[in-house]
């Protein structure tokens, strides 16, 4: 049978139709005696996976294929991840007891068919809709969701911090990271892997290796981790060898040594020696599609009271032929026809990460020092894009956002002018590299900071309001924010000729639409534009928010100043401070934390020079602002249009 025929209708029924994989689903089967139709419906906790039978097993994984794809083709999300840790899932849950064994799932972009057999199938289609399903593991949510994180590599750390609370409560519960390959290249995984091999604590590490993260794995590790070879049966050799020396009066000193003895030349002949040196014990790798191996394996490292490593080889995207062939765009995706695989188009508007793409590779034309950078990203940043046209100037470092800044800085030392393409949610780990690396030596590292503000259904672990905060903290930061894709490439084109660093943010999604100039123009730092003029209130903004307020101003028909302040760093004093004298009323408008951000640093001035006034910020509150539509949660930060328009009617209506 054929498991990667791709979809031809999703199923009004199961009874009688193809399955999504290409597999016939039976009318009835049997679970303890009693008929079903769908092996998923039975599943409302783990406990209900350990009465099934391997076969029944290897049904309940094409169902939650099914389901999977079903739910992510309406809602979006990620795809490749989970699909390709179904069996994997299902094998843990199968021999470990969680809620009281700690499952802790890395990212929690495989987590999807975790929560589908932990008492969240009901709820399933609601994945990454406002008060849905989370797209990640979520301590709220769920007792089965042990620690929460939508970044990368945290898994080990948290799980071993889990296990060493357990050892000094004197409980004996197992615990169960599982990371991926991607994800084992950051620097957290290798402190975490440092220091459960040291501390000798019982503790399974599950490395989940289908040889990508989002974008395809780089790196040593990688290459390191492609080298290890199969050898199947290992487990049923070590326990007969031992069962027979025993047999053979042998004691058990001497097949414990027999045993280390052993285990090292497994581990010379699998290459796994790099990890048995880190204190762990390597095991693997076998395939992790295959439940006639993972429970066996799982079940024989059950019982060992140290650091163990599995290592099992998946296939991102498995079963699904589109997001096996194209891996990188499986990775997630908004909603998109099962059928063919294609996304259904919502807009023609360019999207502020192509706008970010088309100007780089026009400046990269005219200037041979422009390098530019990602950690693991590059489809999300654009430099996908990039790379086809300066392939030898694209360098992804992995998971590694700490490394990416301080190569950058080194790089431009050197005399390159490097362009560190990262999330503003995935930047605020190299924060320590930011502050040293660069902006002390004040180098001219430009920090292209997508996804900036908020990000709609990933939610809280992805937003990314607090970039304008932490870098006004800095010495020699310049920040700039771009109000529409126009401004954007200039202001991209102004960074690459400043000394220092600077750091330019953009939302997530499509732009403007407005139009762009044919030539680059040199912005002057520091400099603002007025808008429009007005005399009944002061509008000083930064970003695409500042669109709505224009439009607001005129469904008011308001006579107000509004200000792109283009520069959240340094501002620029003179403008702002010669329409504050004259106006009393001021609003702060920006897609970013209100703690810190722009409209602190506007009080800050006006404070600074004795200028009393009334001024109203609106940014993001302090709070954590949960997934759901764009719209959703601007309302929740009350930076939606409608919200702004409430509290400028009220300010004109008090004047």
């Amino acid at each position: 049978m054929n498991s990667n025929k791709p979809l031809k209708k999703l199923l009004s029924s199961k009874k009688s139709q193809s399955s999504l994989f290409g597999q016939q689903i039976a009318d009835e089967v049997q679970v303890n005696g009693v008929k079903t139709t769908s092996l998923l419906d039975t599943i409302n906790s783990p406990k209900e996976l350990k009465r099934l039978s391997r076969e029944q097993l290897k049904i309940l994984a094409r169902e939650i294929r099914e389901k999977i794809l079903e739910v992510v083709s309406k809602n979006g999300g990620h795809l490749g991840g989970p699909l390709g840790a179904v069996e994997l899932t299902l094998a843990v849950h199968y021999v470990y007891d969680a809620p009281c064994d700690k499952i802790v799932i890395d990212t929690g972009h495989q987590s999807y068919p975790h929560k589908l057999v932990t008492g969240r199938r009901d709820n399933f289609h609601t994945l990454r809709q406002y008060k849905g399903v989370c797209g990640f593991c979520n301590i709220a949510e769920s007792e089965y969701d042990v620690f929460g994180a939508g970044h990368a590599s945290t898994a080990i750390s948290a799980a071993l911090g889990i296990a060493k609370a357990r050892d000094f409560r004197n409980e004996s519960h197992k615990v169960v990271a599982i990371v991926g390959d991607g994800a084992i290249t950051a620097g957290l995984a290798f402190e975490g892997l440092n220091n459960a091999g040291s501390s000798k604590t019982d503790l399974l590490v599950i490395l989940n290796d289908n040889r990508m993260s989002i974008s395809p794995n780089v790196g040593a590790v990688s290459n390191y981790l492609n080298k290890i070879v199969l050898h199947p049966g290992y487990f049923e050799l070590r326990k007969k060898t031992g069962n027979f020396l025993r047999k053979m009066g042998i004691g058990e000193e001497s097949v414990s040594r027999l045993s280390k003895a052993e285990e090292l030349l497994r581990t010379l002949a699998t290459q796994g020696l790099f990890f048995e040196s880190m204190g762990f014990q390597y095991f693997g790798p076998i395939d992790g599609h295959n439940l006639d191996e993972l429970i066996p394996a799982l079940q024989n490292v059950k019982d060992l009271k140290c650091p163990v490593l599995l290592h099992i080889k998946t296939e991102k995207g498995k079963g699904y032929e589109f997001a096996e062939k194209d891996i990188d765009k499986f990775h997630g995706m908004s909603p998109f026809d099962p059928v063919n695989g294609s996304k259904y188009v919502t807009t023609t508007k360019m999207t502020w990460t192509d706008a970010f793409a088309n100007a780089l590779i026009r400046i990269a034309e005219q200037d041979k020092r422009i390098v530019a950078i990602t950690a693991a990203m590059k489809s999300g940043t654009g430099l996908n894009k990039f790379e086809k046209h300066f392939p030898d100037r694209t360098i992804d470092v992995g998971i590694a956002e700490q490394h990416a800044v301080t190569f950058a800085a080194g790089m431009a030392i050197s005399g390159m002018k490097p362009v560190c393409a990262i999330y503003s949610t995935f930047l605020q780990r190299a924060y320590d590299q930011i502050i040293h690396d660069v902006c002390l030596q004040n180098l001219g590292v430009i920090f292209a900071l997508d996804r900036a503000g908020l990000v709609g259904d990933d939610g809280p672990t992805h937003n990314g309001p607090f970039d304008i905060a932490y870098f006004r903290a800095i010495p020699n930061a310049t920040i700039m924010v771009p109000k529409d894709e126009n401004e954007l490439q200039h202001m991209l084109y102004t960074a690459t000729l400043l000394e220092g660093p600077c750091a330019l943010r953009y939302p997530r999604g499509s732009g403007i639409g407005a139009g762009l100039d044919a030539e680059f123009r040199k912005l002057e730092v520091g400099k603002g534009e007025v808008l429009q003029d007005g005399n009944d209130l002061l509008i000083l903004g930064i970003g695409p928010i500042l669109y709505d307020a224009m439009q607001i101003v005129d469904e008011l028909k308001c006579r107000a100043t509004i200000i792109n302040a283009r520069f959240a760093k340094p501002l620029d004093e003179t403008l702002i401070l010669q329409y504050a004298q004259k106006i009393k009323n001021i609003i702060t408008i920006e897609e970013g934390t209100i703690n810190g951000g722009f409209g602190s640093a506007v009080i800050e001035l006006l404070e600074d020079h004795g200028i009393k006034s009334n001024v109203k910020r609106i940014g993001v509150p302090d709070k954590f602002i949960e997934h759901g539509k764009p719209d959703i949660q601007k309302k929740l930060a009350g930076i939606d249009k409608e919200s702004i328009k409430k509290i400028i009617s009220e300010i004109l209506n008090n004047n």
